[in-house]
């Protein structure tokens, strides 16, 4: 790494930290005005409250890397123009793109990084919030986040419907179950009923224990029932416990190996019922993409050459990237909805700030002037 590198990265970092640490405090403090009446009333220890934050650390740390990012970059690129050391390196032979590569690559790594995060701790971490609070009334571990009750499964190419009394996703055990088993055209052929489902994933099989098995005849008759007095082992069924658990987690608390296993197995649901699924899938790879936005967007309006021009390149950037938010959770529903492809609907608002970024980069490696949106005077004619 040269000097000149290294002299810039120096010149960020500092304001960097300071920026997404100042942001993660504001945040802190506004969330834990907002909850403290509900941690009061449920009696929460000093550890809990504690533990409910550092849960909540990966999804803060997404929101607050390309706010801090654009702020510090603003703040430093801006301090260095004022200081006539952007200047210096151009005449000294380097050009825009040279100086900036250190941020560019700053923001790619931030990326990644962000990526990572989103692949499996944001969204648990959503999921967790949800339930935290109503944990911490009940009195029971973080074990118990995200137990279904009274859940209902339809495996709609097997034609079966499992009913399950109380599941917890990631277990392979189900308790209480009811299972339906239909022809193509609806009639009812046989019913499970057990105390207990257990799942063998080495195998495939599915273990029932303690139940009954009603058969029923064209017109719906119960023929026979056999009883279960101890287990009754099932070697041909296609569903596992994730299937009958995925199909109504919310795909907000869902990782990508989650989202792509829920969309794999339930490829035979209408696609509206997808569409959230695929959206959601699609902005775990989309929205990291903000920490490059955000350095795009913020280099090039941060460099000024002019004092006058300081304060506009500033409000200009904060403008771009602000309008990009709601944009994107915009945009974002339609595609959860289905109105704009969801597997689409999350990269458009970032394929347009990166669009805005490289145009800005441009126009600043070539020195040309920036964009204004100011109305031009126009010359008036004197009368004859």
């Amino acid at each position: 790494m040269k000097l000149l590198d290294r002299y810039v990265l120096r010149s960020f970092m500092e304001p960097f930290l300071i920026c997404s640490g100042g942001f993660i405090a504001i945040w802190l403090m506004f969330d834990y005005s907002d909850k403290s009446n509900d941690f009061i009333q449920v009696h929460a220890s000093l550890k809990q409250i504690a533990g409910y934050y550092v849960t909540q650390l990966p999804a803060l740390l997404l929101l607050s890397l390309p706010v801090g990012l654009l702020l510090s970059l603003l703040y430093a690129l801006s301090s260095m123009s004022r200081r006539n050391e952007i200047i210096s390196m151009i005449t000294a032979g380097r050009s825009v793109g040279r100086v900036l590569l250190p941020l560019i690559i700053v923001g790619i790594l931030l990326s990644g990084l962000c990526l990572w995060l989103n692949w499996e701790q944001v969204p648990h971490a959503a999921g967790n919030q949800k339930n935290a609070i109503k944990l911490m009334k009940a009195g029971r571990k973080t074990s118990d986040i995200g137990v279904l009750t009274g859940h209902v499964f339809r495996n709609r190419s097997d034609y079966r419907t499992w009913y399950v009394r109380k599941l917890r996703p990631g277990s392979d055990n189900l308790d209480t179950v009811h299972i339906t088993q239909q022809t193509a055209d609806g009639a009812i052929t046989a019913k499970y009923y057990a105390q207990r489902a257990l799942y063998n994933s080495d195998n495939h099989t599915w273990t029932l224990h303690r139940g009954m098995i009603s058969h029923f005849n064209e017109a719906g008759d119960i023929t026979t029932t056999d009883y279960i007095p101890k287990t009754l082992t099932l070697t041909d069924w296609s569903e596992t416990p994730w299937r009958i658990a995925s199909s109504q987690l919310d795909p907000a608390g869902l990782s990508v190996p989650e989202l792509r296993s829920y969309l794999r197995h339930n490829a035979d649901f209408p696609a509206a019922q997808l569409a959230p699924y695929r959206a959601h899938l699609a902005d775990r790879y989309a929205l990291p993409l903000f920490c490059l936005v955000a350095v795009l967007i913020a280099a090039p309006l941060g460099i000024v050459f002019s004092r006058r021009g300081i304060l506009g390149s500033l409000f200009a950037a904060l403008i771009i990237f602000v309008a990009l938010i709601p944009g994107h959770d915009l945009i974002f529903a339609f595609g959860k909805g289905g109105r704009i492809p969801p597997s689409l609907a999350p990269w458009l608002p970032q394929i347009a700030g990166l669009l805005i970024g490289v145009v800005l980069l441009w126009f600043r490696s070539t020195s040309r002037d920036l964009p204004s949106f100011r109305r031009s005077k126009l010359a008036v004619p004197r009368p004859a």
